[in-house]
């Protein structure tokens, strides 16, 4: 059956049948191109999957292309008329593929915790989307603001990337659900952090976030002051934690950002969920130990 290449001109989407021998391509006009390939450096078992798809994304407003990655759950292939809820995840490749993560071997098992949950009934199913950073850049994507010595601050670039270029490419390919209470930003670390600053930014957008060990240490802990004077529209629901072991300073600023949302309008264990993992440090092996949590609390079961 012949693919389907998907135009962008503004928010209208115009879906062109291809000859059987095109590439999957789908490329906006004066936009971001995303073309979907055989990952080069992917699992067997991954590649061998269908309901795993990569594609190279090449964004109109920030200039490294980067790797997408889409895990479908399994109700996708089966119910054709369904739609879903989208987790959107940086730092991707960490999510699903020992090959291709930071650390070899180590990865947050996106997809197999995502499949055990959605099994038993725990979660609703749910669209995962993993975001690659692009190594050099991340820490200028990936933070708010500009730091005095270490730079960075073109977290708003990234949040459009995000919200003008992926997220329509994403809803224009897959039969998702587009509204906040049904999309989700989450990462950790310094993707903890960018998830903070754009979930409150853009409450109209993301209605669920996941800020799993979150850097609030950057540029003077300016994301808390931020939090404490930001004028609050919406309350999205957010879960919060940090590893007791990541660092007496870090928990301390966790406890603070808590505190705050609290004093906003959050209201505990509701709208947000504070974890201290004890003993837990800052890497792949504890995100993907609390993953299913945060999956239970912002895709319940229906």
């Amino acid at each position: 059956m012949p693919s389907a290449n998907i135009l962008l001109t503004g928010a209208a989407f115009f879906a062109l049948e291809l000859p059987p021998n095109q590439s999957d391509i789908r490329r906006p006009i004066n936009g971001p191109v995303a073309q979907r390939i055989l990952h080069p450096h992917a699992s067997e078992e991954l590649v061998a999957n269908p309901r795993y798809h990569f594609y190279s994304f090449h964004s109109a407003i920030l200039p490294d292309d980067r790797a997408v990655s889409v895990y479908l759950p399994p109700q996708y292939l089966v119910d054709p008329t369904r739609r879903f809820p989208v987790f959107y995840l940086h730092d991707g490749q960490n999510l699903f593929d020992g090959t291709t993560s930071y650390i070899a071997g180590r990865t947050w098992k996106a997809q197999t915790t995502a499949d055990a949950l959605n099994q038993a009934d725990s979660i609703e199913p749910i669209i995962l989307v993993g975001v690659a950073n692009t190594g050099l850049r991340r820490l200028a994507e990936y933070t708010p603001t500009r730091d005095f010595k270490m730079g960075g601050g073109e977290g708003r670039n990234y949040g459009r990337l995000l919200i003008e270029e992926l997220k329509p490419f994403i809803d224009a390919t897959y039969r998702t659900f587009v509204d906040p209470a049904n999309t989700a930003l989450g990462g950790s670390s310094l993707g903890g952090l960018i998830t903070l600053h754009l979930g409150l930014e853009h409450p109209e957008v993301f209605g669920k976030l996941a800020v799993m060990s979150p850097s609030l240490w950057w540029d003077h802990r300016s994301i808390l002051t931020a939090v404490a004077n930001m004028k609050i529209n919406s309350v999205p629901r957010i879960w919060l934690d940090m590893g007791t072991a990541e660092g007496a300073r870090h928990v301390r600023d966790a406890d603070q950002l808590y505190s705050l949302l609290i004093q906003r309008g959050w209201r505990s264990n509701i709208d947000v969920i504070y974890y201290r993992d004890q003993d837990a440090v800052h890497d792949e092996v504890a995100w993907s130990n609390r993953l299913g949590s945060v999956l239970r609390f912002l895709f319940p079961a229906i």
